[in-house]
């Protein structure tokens, strides 16, 4: 008994010494998308507000973008559990384990669950030249056009493409538009600024710049309720106002570590991403983009698994009655 006790104050020991030594180097926030995109965008500031509670570790943002965020994953999936490596991803976390039927990892078994961030709504957007200003006309449009227009999305298993797939779905509008794929948000909303392409539904952290700039059409959001809280996309209905029944998305986002890391260095993790999550500066620059940082459970490790469990079981319903996969 006396050995085991021993033991036992030995690795807490030990686990309070990982803690308080970690980080020893760099710490590297894996992004599986393009540089500019919306989810690029809320690792970076998250980054930010996260070094002054690490330390002030360095904190560096790297891009891994291909198949639908997958390559970036897998890439923290196996990396070294020591919590240098991490990645922010959104709704993909969920999405790919219907989207994709051989995945290089298992969304469940192959990361530590660290907190979701945020809640980001989407917005459904046109390129300037579209001839509507409200969101009937914009249907109108659509339907009187079926087969002439085409959707943007960023890559299979993006946040664009889940919205664009569940609002098609939703209208029964699956054959009136082709579908096109880009490698990342960025290049998507430059090619539907530029007219190239005629609609996309987009992160807002990616579309209100864009809209208060004129440089693109809005038409609705996607949330439950009016975003009223907010300057510029207050003045849009939403697709429930519209007629689309019980149709309330969000695009989360979350911080993940590889599987193994150790529980000192994810609850450290953890608790500098709660302390980011209350900075009111972190809170403004993503509520000036429309975003809602998460304040309930979910930005507990437990919470935040629990809460991706059930979204895979939702979105499968979605991607199978779709039957769009991506290998």
């Amino acid at each position: 008994m006396k050995k085991l006790l021993t033991f036992a104050l030995a690795a807490t020991a030990m686990a309070g010494a990982m803690a308080q030594d970690f980080p020893s180097r760099p710490i590297t926030i894996v992004v599986p998308f393009t540089a500019g995109g919306p989810t690029d965008t809320v690792a970076r500031q998250l980054a930010e507000a996260m070094r002054p509670h690490l330390g002030n570790a360095s904190i560096v943002v790297e891009n891994a973008a291909g198949a639908g965020g997958t390559i970036g994953a897998g890439r923290v999936a196996r990396a070294a559990p020591d919590g240098h490596t991490l990645l922010v991803w959104h709704i993909g976390m969920a999405s790919t384990a219907s989207l994709y039927r051989r995945l290089p990892f298992n969304a469940l078994q192959d990361f530590e669950y660290l907190g979701i961030i945020n809640d980001v709504p989407m917005t459904l957007v046109a390129k300037p030249q579209l001839p509507a200003n409200t969101y009937r006309d914009f249907e109108n449009h659509i339907r009187a056009n079926a087969g002439r227009l085409n959707l943007a999305h960023a890559g299979l298993g993006s946040a664009s493409h889940i919205c664009g797939l569940m609002w098609q779905h939703a209208m029964g509008l699956q054959q009136a538009m082709t579908t096109i794929p880009f490698g990342g948000a960025a290049p998507a909303m430059t090619a539907l600024m530029g007219g190239q392409v005629d609609v996309m539904c987009d992160q807002t952290t990616n579309t209100v710049s864009q809209i208060e700039a004129g440089r693109i059409k809005a038409f609705a959001v996607t949330t439950g309720q009016r975003l009223n809280d907010h300057p510029t996309l207050r003045h849009y209905p939403t697709l429930q106002e519209m007629g689309l029944r019980n149709f309330n998305l969000t695009i989360w986002h979350g911080l993940y570590a590889p599987r193994g890391t150790p529980p000192a260095v994810t609850q450290r993790l953890n608790a500098a991403m709660r302390a980011a999550l209350r900075d009111p500066t972190f809170i403004q620059r993503q509520n000036a983009l429309g975003a809602l940082v998460a304040t309930d459970n979910r930005i507990t490790p437990e919470g935040h698994r629990a809460f991706v469990t059930n979204q895979i079981n939702q979105l499968r319903t979605v991607i199978e009655a779709a039957g769009q996969f991506a290998d």
